[in-house]
């Protein structure tokens, strides 16, 4: 004996409206951000011109 379901209400025009922005983001591609090599790259760069100045104006 089938189930009987109550018919659902065929109300469309009350959805919310589809933001506008959220199709974009979905199609940019995505992934890794960049740079994080050569800040730490630059970063180590430094440490060393640092340590090489310090050792010349501890040298007599």
């Amino acid at each position: 004996m089938p189930q009987y379901t109550a018919p659902r209400a065929q109300n469309r025009g009350l959805l919310k409206p589809r933001n506008p922005l959220v199709a974009p983001s979905l199609m940019r591609k995505s992934g890794r951000h960049q740079g994080g090599n050569q800040r730490h790259a630059q970063r180590r760069e430094l440490e060393q011109q640092l340590q090489s100045l310090d050792r010349l104006e501890r040298s007599p």
